[in-house]
């Protein structure tokens, strides 16, 4: 096996000191550029391979910062992740991708090892945000799509009361008053703000509560969006529900996938809106109506954040970002002729 190359193999490369190596790779502004670029030469000929392990001991701390996400296979937390990148990348630092899976145990797995390997910060989207176990610890710790309420840390979500009430609303302008809500677990707030913004938007409708039917789902993902279409087209024709809102654009395609198979059409027999507006969305058979959230914003802005915690000046806060609703052909209205 070739032996590494150590700063002291270029530095004789060189012809320049031990110490002014070092400068080169932690403070190249301090080396005049002759120098700089000779020694660059000799590291690119020789193969170094700067010793991370060892600076990371010396100085306490990584040059990588953390995302903890709650669900992978969710095209949303794909998008947000690709924002913190952006902002990583842009301040010189590796990013770190940790799935918990909507999982408590996993999630204080990874925050443990996080806390171990001294990364400069820690981004999550968590299962529970008053959960102890995502305290700092000494590690700069920033909510994603979540609000810090204590004032302890930063945050950024999206309004999701407003995002409810946007897909509801422009349902009861489209005419429907029997409505349903499909999503779950009530555990994520997320949900149970996107349905708290639906009934307001009942309410100053001046339609009943209980006009909404609640369609509890166990997760987020397309198989439950199908198993929901399943037990809404069994309810009582009198009552059934002529549109539906889904808390997220997966469980909308599972909808409309259950739809198909069932032989309605959307949106004339059921008009739909989900939430996210993932790439899917307008991809799909029917191009589908959703409440769009700012995806990468949200990334790049809760890593800015992070970046900013060991700024003397720093003061906690939270951005909230405004949804926007964006119509498509699956809640589009049959103009009679």
């Amino acid at each position: 096996m070739k032996p590494s190359v150590g700063i002291r193999d270029v530095a004789q490369h060189a012809g320049v000191s031990n110490a002014t190596v070092s400068n080169v790779l932690n403070r190249p502004d301090v080396v005049a550029p002759a120098t700089r670029q000779r020694v660059l030469a000799a590291i690119e000929q020789l193969g170094f391979v700067r010793n991370e392990s060892a600076r990371q001991l010396r100085a306490g701390s990584s040059r990588v910062i953390a995302y903890v996400v709650l669900d992978a296979a969710n095209p949303f937390f794909t998008d947000v992740a690709r924002g913190v990148e952006d902002a990583a990348r842009d301040a010189g630092l590796a990013l770190f991708l940790c799935n918990s899976a909507s999982d408590g145990g996993r999630e204080r797995e990874y925050l443990e090892l996080l806390h171990e390997q001294r990364v400069e910060g820690i981004l999550i989207t968590p299962v529970d945000a008053e959960s102890a176990q995502i305290a700092e610890r000494g590690t700069p710790v920033v909510l994603v799509d979540r609000e810090a309420t204590d004032g302890t840390r930063c945050s950024v979500a999206v309004d999701d009361v407003l995002g409810g009430e946007l897909a509801v609303t422009h349902l009861i302008e489209n005419g429907h008053t029997r409505i349903a809500m499909v999503g779950g677990p009530l555990s994520i707030q997320q949900v149970r703000d996107r349905r708290e913004g639906a009934v307001r938007a009942l309410t100053n409708a001046g339609l009943p509560a209980e006009s909404l039917t609640f369609l509890e789902t166990r997760s987020l993902q397309v198989a439950e969006g199908r198993g929901a279409g399943e037990r809404l087209v069994g309810l009582p024709a009198s009552r059934r529900p002529t549109a539906a809102f889904c808390a997220n654009d997966l469980l909308a395609l599972g909808l409309l996938q259950s739809m198909t198979q069932q032989g309605l059409r959307v949106p004339d027999d059921l008009a739909v809106v989900g939430y996210d507006d993932i790439e899917f969305a307008a991809a799909a058979a029917v191009p589908l109506t959703s409440v769009r959230q700012p995806r990468e914003q949200l990334g790049r802005t809760a890593a800015q954040l992070l970046l900013s915690e060991n700024e003397p000046d720093h003061e906690h806060r939270h951005v909230k970002f405004q949804p926007e609703l964006v119509v498509r052909a699956s809640t589009a209205v049959k103009r009679r002729k």
